[in-house]
Order: C-alpha cells, then sequence, then structure tokens
C-alpha cells in the first residue's frame, strides 16, 4: 500500500513525520514520490500544526484536500487534534485522530482501522504521559534532526503551544545518544538538537540539563556539526557559553527569539526577560564567538504594541545585530489571553511594519555577508541544481557553487567570492 505524509508546522513535526513515515517502510508501505501527483495514495496522515487560527484553517483546508483523494485511510494527528478534537470529529472524513501522543504507533492504528474498518480516536491527557520515546536511523535530509524534548510550561500571552504540547518532559539521554550514533553511521554530519522548549531539556529531571546532554553528543565519534533549532535567551547559561568556547562541533550559529524589542511588549507578552538583558547575553556570546550568526523571532503588531514601541524594536535590532530576523505579524490564536485584548492593532498597519522590519532585517543580512567575503569556509552541501551544489555553513551561509550529486552531504572548504542575494557564490574548493 502507499501513503503519503502531508507536514505542518515546525521542526519538531518534521522530526515526528520522518519516525512515522519510517515505521511505515520498515512495514512495506511505500511512500510516493512528490513527482508521483497523479497517483493516489492509499493511506494520507496529516501531521497538523495550531499555533494560528490561519494554522488551522491550513491543516482543516489538508483534510479536506485529502479526502477528495479518496484514500483507504486518512489519519490526521499532531497539535490540532490535541486542542480541536470535537471540531475535526465534526468533519465525519477522518479515519483516525491522534494529538501528539501515539505518533510511534502509526502502523498499529493504520493495521487496526484497516481491519475493523472502525474510525479511531485517541486524544491522551498529556499531563499524564511521560515523553514518548521514538528512534530513528536516517533522516530525509541532510541536517539530521533529533528531537529531545517536548512540551513548554512558559505560556506567553500569544502562544497555544503548552496546551497542544503539554507540560515539559525530557527523552532519556542513552536514547538520544542511541539515535545520534545510528544518524551518523547512516552519513549524517550535522546534527540539529530539537524540541519545543529545547533549551528546557532536563529541567523535570534530577541530574541533566543541555549543557550535560551536549558534553556527551561532543564525545559521539562522527558528529562534526551540532547545532541547537532554537534556544531561549535566559537558558543560555554560562557552562553552555564555556562549551561554545571549547568545542568547535558547536556550530557559529544560535537562533534567540526576541519577540519584541520593546520592554512594555515583552511584559505584556509575559516573556521572562528585558531588552538589556537579552543583549548582554549577545555580548557574551560574541565574546568567545565574534564571528557568530545570531538569528531571532520578533512578532510585530502585539495588541497595545504603539508606533514608538515599534520604532524602540527596529532601534534594538539593528544594536543587536542579527544576521537574520524572522518576521511575523500578530496573529490571534483563540484560547490565549492576547487574543481578547481590546487593544488588537490594524491589519494595514500590522503589514506596514512587517515591511519595514523585513527591510531592516536585508540590511542585516547582508552587512554579515560581506563580513565572508574572500574567506575561506566549510559548507555542506544539501542539494544539486542546473550543475550548482548549494548548502549551508556552519553559521548558515547559504553557498552555491559548481558541483555535482556525487559531493552532497560532504563538507567542502570554499572560497567566498560574492554575494547573489540570498546566495554566496563559492570559487574553488576541496573536500575537507
Amino acid at each position: 500500500m502507499t501513503f503519503k505524509i502531508i507536514t505542518l508546522g515546525c521542526k519538531v513535526n518534521t522530526y515526528e513525520s520522518n519516525v512515522m513515515r519510517e515505521l511505515l517502510l520498515n512495514h512495506g508501505y511505500q511512500e510516493l514520490e512528490p513527482r508521483e501527483k497523479e497517483i493516489k495514495p492509499d493511506i494520507v496522515i496529516i501531521n497538523t500544526c495550531s499555533v494560528t487560527n490561519k494554522a488551522d484553517q491550513k491543516s482543516r483546508k489538508c483534510i479536506r484536500r485529502a479526502h477528495k483523494m479518496n484514500p483507504k485511510v486518512l489519519a490526521v494527528v499532531g497539535c490540532m487534534s490535541q486542542h480541536e478534537q470535537e471540531s475535526l470529529m465534526s468533519l465525519e472524513m477522518i479515519d483516525i485522530l491522534l494529538g501528539n501522543y501515539g505518533k510511534n504507533k502509526i502502523v498499529d492504528y493504520i493495521e487496526d482501522f484497516l481491519t475493523h474498518k472502525k474510525p479511531i480516536v485517541d486524544i491522551r491527557d498529556l499531563t499524564a504521559c511521560g515523553f514518548e520515546d521514538m528512534q530513528l536511523t536516517n533522516f530525509n535530509q541532510t541536517r539530521a534532526f533529533v528531537k529531545i524534548q517536548d512540551g513548554c510550561e512558559n505560556y506567553c500571552a500569544y502562544c497555544i503551544i503548552p496546551y497542544t504540547r503539554g507540560p515539559v518532559r525530557s527523552r532519556n539521554p542513552e536514547s538520544i545518544l542511541e539515535e545520534i550514533c545510528a544518524l551518523v553511521r547512516s552519513g549524517h554530519k550535522e546534527i540539529v538538537l530539537t524540541g519545543i522548549h529545547t533549551g528546557h531539556y532536563g529541567s523535570e529531571l534530577s541530574d541533566m540539563h543541555l549543557s550535560d546532554l551536549i558534553k556527551k553528543i561532543l564525545l559521539v565519534p562522527g558528529v562534526e556539526r551540532l547545532r541547537i533549532s532554537s534556544i531561549e535567551m535566559n537558558e543560555i547559561t554560562t557552562e553552555f557559553i564555556q562549551l561554545m568556547e571549547q568545542s568547535k562541533v558547536l556550530v557559529d550559529h544560535m537562533h534567540i527569539p526576541l519577540q519584541s524589542g520593546s520592554d512594555a511588549v515583552l511584559q505584556a507578552m509575559h516573556r521572562k526577560y528585558q531588552v538589556k538583558e537579552f543583549m548582554n547575553k549577545l555580548e557574551q556570546i560574541r565574546e568567545v564567538r565574534p564571528n557568530m550568526s545570531i538569528t531571532t523571532d520578533v512578532i510585530v503588531g502585539f495588541p497595545g504594541e504603539t508606533e514608538e514601541m515599534f520604532q524602540e524594536t527596529i532601534d534594538n535590532v539593528k544594536k543587536m545585530k542579527f544576521s537574520k530576523v524572522h518576521v511575523f505579524p500578530f496573529s490571534k490564536r483563540d484560547g490565549t489571553e492576547a487574543a481578547s485584548r481590546t487593544d488588537q492593532v490594524p491589519e494595514e498597519i500590522k503589514k506596514e511594519r512587517v515591511h519595514r522590519l523585513l527591510e531592516v532585517s536585508k540590511e542585516l543580512e547582508i552587512s554579515y555577508m560581506k563580513s565572508f567575503i574572500e574567506k575561506e569556509v566549510e559548507f555542506l552541501p544539501e542539494i544539486e541544481k542546473d550543475g550548482f551544489i548549494i548548502g549551508h555553513t556552519g553559521n548558515y551561509l547559504m553557498v552555491k557553487c559548481m558541483g555535482s550529486k556525487t559531493e552532497l552531504n560532504q563538507l567542502k572548504k570554499v572560497v567566498l567570492e560574492k554575494i547573489e542575494y540570498p546566495y554566496m557564490i563559492g570559487g574553488v574548493y576541496a573536500k575537507v
């Protein structure tokens, strides 16, 4: 039987979809290639996102589109399932409905449905669940994601995730190390640690925190790059910074969400820091890693954000010299504190502010790129297109140079010659 998995949302969903994919392949199911659009799959799995109302709408649209394919099994899993069980069941087109627990049993659910032809609904209370252990031996991208943690307890005013993902649960370190060893044996050079609140790894464990885990991973032979998908500013400890100073396996890139450059907005968001603390942390990082690429997220148009507050954000983003800013207009999420506020910012103002901040982001990005012209760097080719290989350096510069498919997933040295945004063009290179 053939299957297709549609993944919406974050890196954790991408990881979990890869787990389900591998389980299905190991049980003899056949994945349809993206180019096989004319073939209708027997099984469709939609791994939903529910971070905003728009994400819910997109998930529903995917479900309806999948239903029109008339598959033998339509399974819907993930965050929207966890939080919107009743509304999804009212669609009367879903055969299997799972929340954020049970994805590693997807084959059992599918075979049970094929045998009994009765709809299956299994939405667990995540406050009563431990970490759902999953294992991968391969990943369908050059960089391999490894999920180390689930859940969040920050309860930011705009965010529904604590309700869709439950409390913090950390993965057993031995399970993590076992999976990383398997991924390295499969040829992966770069490991990306991911989770819903990655920096909070081990907070409920007695003797293991993120820095302790990283120390163990750094001892695994064959791990040439280690990246953290995202980490909060106040979780970058002195010990973590010392590890960055000691080991070049940890890449020169960190994604640290700012969300706003205004203290008033940060307080309204229930973020647990002020702008000055954030700036001081960046200074500490750059003391040990001067070339560090630091990217961030900013939400524009949070309820109550004035023009003066937004200008503060622009000014502070420039001062912090991020190498890229991911800009998001505030989007209401039913069930959150921010959605119920009466001082919503008009859509046209949000759009205008998004545009302005994106211009600042591009200026900062190009400025950072210029500092690497005529320098030799290592990059990891991920795709080949029209005689060029394209991939990222450790500090997440996107490099493009002549090459072939045989050179993918092998670290290369290259001299960066010029910028053809969003690429940096590389010259003569050699295998590392």
